[in-house]
C-alpha cells in the first residue's frame, strides 16, 4: 500500500513536465497570429518557450505602478461627473422655472435684436410643450 502511494506522488509530481510540449507561432496572409501544437504546412513557424512548471520558481508580482495612475484617472473621471451632475441640477432648476412662466403668464415677452415682442399663444404652447420635453429628457 506504502508502493502505491509513493508512485502515485511520484507520478502526480512529475505529470507537468510530461505535458510541456512544443508551441508553434505563424501570421497567416490576413495578419493574424496563430499558436498551435502542430507546425503549419509549406510554411516556417517560430517555436515558443514555454517554461517548465516544475522549473519555474514561483515569481513574486512586478510592483504595479499603474495603481496610482489609475487612482488618479479614478479622481478626475469622478470630478468631472460630479461637475456634469451640478450643471445638470441648475439646468433643470432653471427648466422648471422657465416652464412655470410659460403656464402662469400668458403675456410674455421676448427681447428680439433689442426689442421687446410678445409671444403669440402658439409660440407660448410651442415653447411650454419643448420645455416640459427638455425636461423629460434631462431631470429626473
Amino acid at each position: 500500500m506504502r508502493t502505491f502511494f509513493l508512485t502515485a506522488g511520484l507520478l502526480i509530481g512529475l505529470s507537468p513536465m510530461c505535458m510541456a510540449a512544443q508551441i508553434y507561432k505563424w501570421v497567416d496572409e490576413q495578419g493574424v497570429t496563430h499558436f498551435d501544437a502542430q507546425p503549419p504546412q509549406g510554411r516556417s513557424a517560430e517555436t515558443v518557450v514555454t517554461p517548465s512548471p516544475a522549473t519555474s520558481a514561483p515569481s513574486r508580482p512586478a510592483p504595479d505602478t499603474t495603481i496610482g495612475d489609475q487612482q488618479a484617472i479614478d479622481k478626475s473621471v469622478k470630478q468631472q461627473v460630479s461637475e456634469q451632475q451640478a450643471q445638470l441640477k441648475v439646468f433643470c432648476e432653471q427648466a422648471r422655472t422657465n416652464l412655470a412662466q410659460l403656464q402662469n403668464n400668458p403675456r410674455l415677452r421676448e427681447d428680439v435684436d433689442g426689442e421687446l415682442r410678445r409671444l403669440s399663444e402658439e409660440q407660448r404652447q410651442e415653447r411650454t410643450a419643448e420645455t416640459r420635453r427638455q425636461i423629460d429628457e434631462n431631470c429626473q
